[in-house]
This record gives structure tokens, sequence and C-alpha cells, in this order.
């Protein structure tokens, strides 16, 4: 499960995304991409920043920033695996783990009902 918070970009960093992304446009807010976790920074994914390098709003309680990160080198098992959306080094499961987790749930239809 990916985490589930949210952040605002602050109006200067906002500005200062713009001139860095690649296609030089970034949403107003964005939410983290991290599997879902309590403690540490969060990254949400702003845009590409180049050449195999992504664009991240990172932020911790009150300190916010912007950090352009090499992609995570990882991909899934096989011929066809799934490229991790990731940054490299990034904490927690590559997102095709979590992809796969999310396959492999039982949906809540096919779930048997609590008595």
């Amino acid at each position: 499960m990916r985490c589930t918070l949210w952040r605002r970009l602050p109006l200067a960093l906002a500005e200062e995304a713009r001139h860095t992304a690649a296609s030089g446009c970034v949403d107003a807010a964005a939410q983290c991409q991290l599997p879902r976790h309590t403690g540490g920074p969060h990254y949400a994914l702003l845009d590409e920043a180049g050449p195999a390098t992504a664009l991240w709003l990172r932020w911790h309680d009150a300190e916010v920033g912007l950090s352009v990160l090499p992609d995570c080198p990882s991909a899934a098992p096989g011929n066809d695996g799934d490229a991790c959306c990731l940054f490299a080094g990034h904490p927690g499961s590559h997102t095709w783990v979590e992809a796969d987790n999310e396959r492999h749930e039982p949906s809540a239809a096919s779930r048997p009902h609590a008595r």
C-alpha cells in the first residue's frame, strides 16, 4: 500500500520546481509515493528532471524541499519485469513488489463477511 499523505507545494518551491521540471509544469499538491510508513521523510514525484533522474518533493514535519534523484534501477524478475517508479536507494519495497502484493490480495467482494 502506498503512503496516503499529500503535501501542497509552497509557492516559492512550486516556482523553483517549474524551472527544474523537464515539462515545466508541476501540480500544486502531490502524494507521497513511498510504501505506507509512519516515520521519516515523505517523497512525492513531481516530474522528470533529465535522463534517468526525477524531481521529488521531500518533506518531514515542517521541513520541505526539492530533490533531483536518480531513478531506481530495480526491475521485477523476468524479461517483461516492471521497473520501480521510485528513486535509487529509496526505503521500503519497490513499486513492482507493491503492485504484485495488491494483485494477490483478495478483493473486498471476494472476502468472506465477518460475523
